[in-house]
């Protein structure tokens, strides 16, 4: 039940990192989410949070809704808002907490150009159809579901989720809750998991796209994905 933070993993992983670039062991992080690879690559600066103000601005969020706090934040900061989508009301509280922290834009937070820790590392998106994407994303949302996901979030419950925002927020999640609040069926619960994972691969396109260190690569086959990466890496030396 504690409330996950990107600055709170940018220290764990760049710990993790360090030591194993110590030993001499390559390391290999793989996973989605843009603004978390970037703390751990990038000068990412996290300015101090204040819970009483960030409480107060989460009040807003639920008194007037995720459109007008959106719209405040265009104001503030157009940048920061083409890049948090409305519906993350959480980030878009995030924004705001600090724009009004540190009277600057939020988007100065943002790492600079050639500010990389980690300069030799090499990154690599993966480049899939759409169709292709789209039907892997729903036969796994199938498999969460046939694996337990809807036991595992009820026991969650018992212990605390619903009073983590962050973690009762998550793909999937979010769902089962709604479903085990009644608010959705089972089946609505899966198919809403299954187009909100959906938009969340398209924005990931987008964050991902705009940064130019990231080799894109295409293959059908784990084998031919990797022969693809190794071939990158020695090129690239």
């Amino acid at each position: 039940n504690q409330e996950a933070s990107v600055a709170q993993y940018q220290i764990d992983a760049r710990n993790i990192i360090d030591q194993l670039l110590e030993l001499n062991k390559p390391v290999i992080v793989v996973g989605g989410t843009g603004l978390y690879i970037k703390a751990i690559l990038d000068d990412l600066n996290f300015p101090d949070t204040d819970p009483a103000l960030r409480e107060k601005i989460a009040k807003q969020g639920q008194e007037l809704g995720q459109d007008v706090m959106h719209q405040r934040l265009a104001k503030l900061d157009p940048a920061a808002a083409a890049a948090i989508p409305k519906e993350n009301l959480r980030r878009v509280v995030r924004a705001l907490e600090v724009i009004e922290l540190t009277g600057k834009p939020y988007t100065a937070n943002l790492p600079r150009v050639g500010s990389s820790k980690y300069p030799n590392a090499k990154q690599f998106g993966l480049v899939m159809e759409r169709a292709t994407l789209a039907s892997r994303i729903d036969a796994r949302v199938e498999k969460m579901w046939d694996e337990g996901l809807v036991d595992e979030v009820k026991g969650l419950i018992s212990q605390g989720l619903l009073e983590a925002r962050t973690a009762q927020a998550a793909l999937g999640y979010a769902q089962v809750i709604k479903f085990a609040k009644g608010e959705l069926s089972q089946s609505e619960a899966k198919e809403e998991t299954k187009r909100a994972t959906r938009q969340y691969a398209r924005r990931q396109e987008t964050w991902f796209s705009r940064d130019e260190r990231i080799t894109w690569i295409k293959g059908s086959s784990r084998q031919q994905l990797l022969e693809e990466i190794i071939s990158s890496t020695i090129g690239q030396r």
